[in-house]
């Protein structure tokens, strides 16, 4: 699925205009983009998480010359499914949620 194609489904669901729905569909990767480059983790519940790992300094190699470079430290940003999406998508049910509580409702 390309970017233009969830802008159609959004567009179609919304019975909005592509052009509004463009908007959406930027403003919401815009700032999933904006939190990551500020170091924050973002979490959709029900589809995942992104988050970072620390990549440890290391020696590397150029490969044209063979001289060894030290490669220094990086956080790299990786995707986490949520339960609900690896269900989904392993075919089996997804998890239920704990269910919320109902005032209950007395007799008077």
């Amino acid at each position: 699925m390309t970017k233009a194609d969830l802008i159609n489904i959004v567009a179609k669901r919304l019975d909005i205009t592509q052009v509004q729905s463009g908007i959406i569909v930027e403003a919401a990767l815009r700032s999933i983009v904006t939190a990551l480059q500020n170091s924050q983790e973002v979490e959709i519940r029900g589809f995942g998480s992104f988050r970072f790992r620390n990549r440890a300094p290391r020696k590397g190699r150029n490969p044209k010359t063979g001289e060894k470079v030290d490669v220094p430290p990086k956080k790299i940003p990786y995707f986490k499914m949520g339960k609900e999406l690896k269900a989904l998508l392993n075919g089996s049910p997804a998890p239920e949620e704990a269910p919320t509580q109902t005032p209950s409702s007395s007799g008077s």
